[in-house]
């Protein structure tokens, strides 16, 4: 009887072996960093919400401030816009800028994006810049803004739009489209935070997204009638996970107005930051039985107060290896918080500074492979080259991303957090990593949100939430926890941190406002 043997298993254990791994590490390696191999389908991701919009036509689609769509509605309205920008000239391959606030037609137009074969671009019209907005229309060469009539947007001069709730209104006859959208085309570019001042466009693809939304637990336990809560940015990454999920899935999107708990209260399923997520009361979303998190480090307090009741995720993943990559389902009675294991057909390396397998239960940088890596970045062939790399693991031209997220394998195979590479400062020349300041803080009576920030090379603060939280036993708890440099010179307590528009703490703020009260001491 002849033994087939994996080429590429052969290849892996070669490279393991001479990282000088233990064979027990070694097996580890392949056990821990591989999610699960699943069958998803090879479509676009609105052929779901087409079938949807067959099957049920008179299923709630979209919920806003009283005013509701069915999925055939959607469809149709969908259908009627898609056929206009194939009209337009909008073809596969495209980008269309999608500049608006959440709302129905939001939903509309993403779906006539998809149909048109066109990926979209999402930006929220209140609060993106003039000059980030020229920079993001000239880097994905839009050819058109979809905005709606309520919603100024100052756009470049030369560049069309088109107001979609306007659109909505009018009547008319239309053939519709049938756009063959390849799995490997862009689904979205989404616009992430850039070292030079100017935003990165990440391509990410139909491909992507279904990997992550047709496998659990990524779907979230999503089906007809779920009804999922839209509550984040449109423009954050995370936005795609509650209205492609929900839709998908044939579930209602109930999107939110100005209360977010309001909105809570009424939905089954939740995705949030933890910045946000603890601005709720769980005790006063009975109706939600499933919440999602990422984004952002979670508090154990945090992610104990919702499990207790609810199924509750803590995930990890930038937004460049499609919005999580990795998954755990949290109880209150877990030794740790983390963040889990790769989801299925992607992988996750911890590796040291040069790129060799770090050995079981060491920290390191995770890089992650398979099905969830994305596109690359629009027009950056330097941070491409920096950022995304050949697997040499999986091989077979495949890549992988650095996601400057530092973790380790605990002993039955999940991943602790260490925060990330780029939190890691120097304080009068030793090492910190700010996330763990602030995990600390975060233990104490009483605080149920922190952040550590860096000031100058001898200086950390940090804000505690609420302004009831003791500032002397925060100190106290630092310096009875970790080494003395790690203490904060100043821990100031403030009813509530800021936020950015995506729901993440505002930092930039909160160090202005550190050194603000510096310079007036």
């Amino acid at each position: 009887m002849t033994s087939v043997v994996d080429p590429q298993a052969r290849s892996t254990d070669t490279l393991l072996e001479s990282a000088g791994l233990p064979a027990g590490d070694r097996r580890l390696f392949r056990q821990y960093g591989w999610g699960p191999a699943r069958v998803v389908p090879r479509e676009a991701v609105h052929k779901a919400i087409e079938r949807h919009a067959a099957v049920d036509p008179a299923a709630i689609a979209v919920e806003h401030e009283g005013r509701v769509l069915t999925y055939g509605d959607l469809d149709r309205h969908a259908d009627r816009l898609a056929a206009h920008l194939v009209t337009r000239g909008v073809r596969v391959g495209d980008n269309v800028a999608l500049v608006l606030r959440r709302g129905i037609p939001m939903a509309v137009g993403i779906l006539a994006i998809l149909k048109a074969g066109a990926a979209y671009v999402p930006q929220d019209g209140r609060v993106t810049r003039p000059a980030a907005l020229k920079h993001i229309l000239a880097t994905t060469r839009a050819r058109l803004v979809l905005t709606q009539s309520d919603v100024p947007v100052a756009l470049p001069s030369g560049q069309t739009s088109l107001d979609i709730d306007s659109f909505m209104e009018e009547c008319g006859d239309f053939a519709p489209v049938n756009v063959d959208v390849p799995p490997g085309r862009g689904c979205y570019v989404l616009f992430t935070s850039g070292t030079t001042g100017m935003p990165n466009g990440v391509v990410i693809t139909h491909a992507n997204v279904v990997n992550l939304l047709h496998s659990e637990p990524g779907d979230l336990g999503i089906r007809p009638g779920t009804v999922v809560g839209q509550i984040l940015s449109i423009a954050f990454d995370m936005a795609a996970w509650e209205i492609l999920g929900c839709l998908t899935h044939g579930g209602t999107l109930l999107i939110r107005g100005d209360d977010i708990e309001e909105t809570a209260r009424r939905v089954d399923v939740l995705v949030a930051t933890p910045t946000i997520l603890a601005s709720l009361d769980p005790d006063r979303c009975e109706r939600v039985r499933t919440v999602a998190v990422a984004g952002e480090p979670c508090p154990r307090p945090l992610a104990d107060s919702w499990a207790r009741t609810k199924t509750f995720y803590n995930g990890c993943g930038p937004t460049e290896v499609t919005i999580v990559n990795t998954m755990q389902a949290h109880r209150p009675d877990a030794d740790l918080l983390t963040i889990g294991k790769p989801l299925p057909n992607n992988t996750v390396y911890v590796l040291d500074e040069v790129g060799r397998p770090c050995p079981i239960g060491e920290i390191g940088e995770m890089w992650a492979g398979g099905d969830c890596v994305s596109a690359g970045y629009l027009a950056n062939p330097d941070l491409n080259a920096a950022r995304y790399a050949p697997d040499p693991f999986l091989g077979g031209g495949r890549m992988m991303f650095r996601t400057r997220d530092l973790a380790r394998w605990t002993s039955d195979g999940q991943l602790e957090p260490f925060g990330r590479t780029d939190d890691q400062v120097k304080i009068r020349g030793f090492r910190v990593e700010l996330d763990s300041v602030s995990a600390v803080l975060e233990q104490v009576p009483g605080c149920t949100r922190a952040v550590t920030l860096k000031l100058d090379s001898r200086t950390l603060v940090a804000f505690v939430q609420p302004a009831t939280v003791d500032p002397g036993a925060a100190r106290r708890a630092v310096a009875e926890t970790l080494p003395y440099y790690c203490t904060p010179e100043v821990v100031y307590p403030v009813p509530e941190l800021p936020m950015t528009s995506r729901g993440k703490i505002d930092k930039r703020l909160l160090t202005d406002l550190a050194r603000n009260k510096e310079n007036a001491g």
